[in-house]
């Protein structure tokens, strides 16, 4: 048990390192580029990211559960015979997927492109998105690799393959656009398309990772075969790839949908714009919507759902041992601590936007107020993954398909009239509306099969409201305060200098509350509990 725990931990860690990556390398690539370009790197982001929640989402957990549960039963060939026949599945697929994105580049281009005052032309936004294509020629490969080490309880190779992939990735793409457009005064669209090609150059790396592991770890499996019960498999190619897909498409969908509601306004925001004589600013704000608003936001999501879906795997035991009253208690810690984290993080993030922007990317009326409104949908967003997560605890992977799809269906139909009448915040009442109908529907179905109801959390979320809004006034308070005696924001300095004192006193005052409330100490646990007796605020 020591063993796979300290296995997860590394995974655990090893992912949580390489999003934090993902999500800061932005800032200075931002700087490096510029605001009128980084439009143009969102619009082969989204397709990449569709790509990069297909090939990692499911794949590898799907793999890795089929090669385990075999290699329990002794039989350690079915897994070999996964591996050889899908290193040529994954290699069609990737080629496959590679020449299709290509072909689809134009046509998304002239989708995506309604009008000749845009700031970037249909064949600019065509090769983007031709050159992020390289990757899929790897990730999948990758992937099906990262699954079957992950099947042995070896979780380190997959960990440092993710992390050594970001970085090749972040250094490739930072130092090219540097050299580009800062040393060689060239052109911002070429550093945009080597910023995407770095996808394929950060894959390479990771895969040279994999067959460093793959030499280090192949007498292991070797022996392990040679030991095995079970010498000639009798499962179908068929019956394999059957068991996997079905596992590994419920949690590609998870993985997806942040992407697919990106995509949607990616095909739908501009034309909006167009209709009524705004394609100007256009592609700004859809770059604010999509790109650095959402870098922004996603950081308390990450936070929150990193905790609450640790609980999974615990509410997954007591589903199947059929203990139902441990089950809800430990879905109402997953939805306290969600609450926990994301409502004051994302109000804060709300009172402080114009410094967080101005201090991350630009000065930007426009962004801070995007910002603004964006913050509070990272409930939404973590509460879908909580709840869709908690459906796969419980064998219901099917309505995930659905209420995501009933979501992006809502999103689809009503984004235009929204964005005609309300520009960005159209496009982010949106999302936020079929977000809430997806996180309904799987609540629903919680509701249906677990008959789970929880007053508790109800008055938990209450306090935690009430703790998050005396947080906020004092937040702003001092914000002001600051404005006051040091005048209006007009450097990246003075935004940093008040971020970092409105953040430290909105801390304080959550914290404090938290603690005397005896809020934290059932939230986050025995360790907590003891650190507040020390200090004398239990």
């Amino acid at each position: 048990m020591s063993s796979l725990m300290k296995g997860t931990a590394i995974l655990t860690i090893g992912m949580f390192l390489s999003k934090v990556l993902g999500l800061i390398y932005i800032f200075p690539f931002y700087a490096i580029i510029g605001e009128d370009n980084i439009a143009l790197y969102q619009y082969a982001y989204i397709p990449y990211s569709i790509m990069l929640s297909i090939a990692i989402s499911g794949l590898p957990i799907a793999v890795s559960k089929f090669v385990s549960k075999y290699n329990t039963l002794g039989d350690y060939e079915s897994g070999y015979k996964l591996m050889k026949s899908g290193m040529l599945v994954m290699t069609i697929t990737g080629f496959v997927a590679f020449f299709v994105l290509n072909l689809l580049a134009t046509p998304i281009a002239e989708v995506v492109i309604k009008s000749e005052e845009q700031a970037f032309t249909v064949e600019q936004v065509a090769s983007v998105i031709s050159w992020v294509s390289y990757a899929l020629i790897v990730v999948p490969i990758m992937s099906l690799i990262r699954g079957f080490f992950q099947g042995y309880n070896k979780m380190q190779p997959t960990a440092i393959s993710q992390l050594i992939e970001q970085i090749v990735r972040i250094i490739f793409l930072l130092l090219g656009s540097f050299i580009i457009v800062v040393l060689l005064k060239g052109n911002p669209e070429t550093a945009i398309s080597l910023s995407v090609f770095a996808a394929f150059i950060g894959a390479i790396g990771g895969l040279f990772v994999l067959g460093y592991y793959w030499k280090k770890y192949r007498p292991e499996f070797q022996l392990l075969r040679d030991q095995s019960t079970v010498t000639t498999s009798k499962l179908e190619l068929s019956t394999i790839y059957k068991e996997v897909l079905t596992f590994s498409i419920p949690i590609i969908f998870v993985g997806l949908a942040n992407p697919l509601f990106q995509l949607v306004d990616m095909l739908t925001f501009n034309n909006a714009m167009a209709s009524i004589g705004m394609s100007a600013v256009s592609d700004k704000y859809l770059m604010m919507i999509n790109f650095t608003t959402h870098k922004v936001v996603i950081i308390p999501v990450m936070l929150a759902t990193s905790l609450s879906l640790a609980l999974i795997p615990t509410i997954t035991k007591y589903f199947t041992q059929g203990e139902f009253k441990l089950l809800r208690n430990a879905m109402d810690k997953s939805y306290q601590i969600l609450f926990f984290i994301t409502l004051p993080a994302t109000l804060g993030i709300s009172v402080l936007a114009n410094e967080i922007y101005f201090m991350l990317y630009s000065e930007s009326e426009v962004g801070a107020s995007v910002l603004a409104h964006y913050a509070p949908i990272a409930i939404l967003f973590a509460l879908f993954q909580v709840t869709a997560a908690l459906l796969q605890g419980i064998d219901y992977q099917k309505w995930i398909i659905f209420s995501l799809l009933t979501g992006i269906l809502v999103k689809l139909m009503i984004n235009t009239p929204l964005i005609k009448g309300m520009q960005a915040d159209g496009a982010i009442l949106a999302t936020a509306i079929g977000y809430g109908i997806s996180i309904m529907i799987n609540l629903i179905v919680l509701k249906k099969v677990l008959n789970y109801t929880s007053k508790m959390v109800t008055r938990r979320i209450i306090l935690i409201a009430i703790i998050s809004l005396i947080m906020t006034i004092a937040v702003f308070i001092t914000q002001q305060l600051l404005i006051t005696i040091m005048g209006p924001v007009d450097s990246k300095l003075s935004a940093f200098f008040i971020s970092v004192i409105c953040v430290t006193v909105g801390m304080a005052v959550y914290g404090y509350l938290s603690f005397r409330l005896g809020l934290a100490q059932k939230m986050l646990g025995e360790r907590i509990t003891r650190l507040a007796a020390k200090v004398g605020l239990k």
